[in-house]
């Protein structure tokens, strides 16, 4: 076991507290086959990123806002097999609550259905695709999620699962664990995660008393 201190965790959602892979699979497959694109490869770059990067990605010319809002709405109605990661539960309720906080590349609306579909504490204050200029890679949105507690960004651990996440938690000074949820440990670490775990289950907070003390199994 490793033990690590930390002011604040800053959670990725998707990929981390909640599997919501198949949901996020389908809804981006049918909207590259609606298009004329690969679904294996919309979907591989639609994970961590906010759906607005990716629809201007593929459609630079296209209505983006009208765009956003139907995956928007196939999203928020395809919630079938979106439950809770193991250990994030246990975990978040573990936690003082001003010392955790989520950071997604969701959409504000969809963020807020999934969590109460997988029946995880829902944050009072998050951070959200809404709350952004730039999304994951680009630093600001653990750099707002930090701010957000009242911690600088190096004090707290960021928790993601893609390579954008981690950079993006990198970029903004926070060391990040990569949990293997959703791509390859290699990925993980050559996009520089501090420590590679299955999932929350491997991290038990031992005290918040001053900052927070945490095991890594």
């Amino acid at each position: 076991m490793t033990q690590i201190h930390c002011a604040a965790l800053l959670f990725d959602l998707d990929g981390v507290l909640i599997n919501s892979t198949p949901a996020v699979a389908r809804v981006w497959s049918g909207w590259a086959i609606e298009h004329g694109f690969d679904p294996e490869e919309v979907v591989a770059r639609a994970h961590g990123r906010p759906s607005l990067t990716t629809i201007r990605d593929y459609l630079p010319s296209a209505n983006h806002e009208l765009e956003n809002r139907e995956v928007e709405r196939r999203e928020i109605e395809d919630l079938e097999g979106v439950i809770p990661l193991p250990g994030a539960l246990d975990l978040l309720d573990s936690l003082p609550p001003d010392r955790w906080t989520i950071v997604t590349s969701c959409t504000r609306a969809l963020a807020e259905v999934r969590i109460r579909a997988a029946r995880l504490p829902l944050p009072k204050r998050m951070i959200t695709s809404n709350d952004i200029t730039h999304g994951k890679p680009n630093p600001e949105p653990y750099l707002k999620g930090a701010a957000l507690l009242g911690f600088p960004a190096p004090e707290c651990i960021v928790v993601e699962d893609v390579p954008a996440g981690v950079r993006a938690g990198k970029a903004a000074g926070a060391r990040v664990i990569g949990f293997k949820t959703t791509v390859q440990e290699s990925l993980l670490q050559e996009a520089g995660a501090s420590w590679i775990l299955d999932n929350c289950a491997g991290i038990r907070l031992v005290s918040s008393e001053f900052d927070l003390t945490l095991t890594l199994s």
